[in-house]
């Protein structure tokens, strides 16, 4: 079920989402200072591809001051991003479980370091 879930995520949102946090892993590599930045921004973009079947654990206080430059700096504008599209998908009663999909993104938008990944 989750595969099926996962094409149809990946056709609707994931493939802009993916593109979206891509571009900017790739805009923070180009600075030294933001390769952590940019790794984190690939994290999100593997997640965004396929989300569904893969919990995340949120750990803020693993590093405190990465998550709040990374707050200030990007993290709110992909958060509200992301709760805009879930409450899209909420809308229709079929869209429910990507609007979760979409908050549980927003999530890990606004604190991705020293968040788990687990599938």
């Amino acid at each position: 079920m989750s595969v099926i879930a996962n094409i149809l995520w990946f056709i609707f949102t994931g493939l802009e989402s993916w593109i979206a946090w891509a571009f900017s892993g790739l805009v923070c590599y180009i600075t030294i200072i933001g390769i952590p930045f940019g790794r984190q921004c690939f994290k999100i973009a593997k997640l965004s591809a396929w989300p569904f079947g893969t919990d995340v654990q949120i750990d803020f206080m693993a590093h405190p001051i990465a998550n709040v430059l990374w707050i200030i700096v990007f993290g709110w504008e992909f958060a509200i991003a992301h709760v805009i599209l879930a409450l899209c998908w909420y809308i229709t009663i079929l869209g429910i479980p990507f609007g979760k999909q979409c908050f549980k993104l927003a999530m890990l938008s606004i604190a991705p370091f020293g968040a788990k990944l687990k599938d």
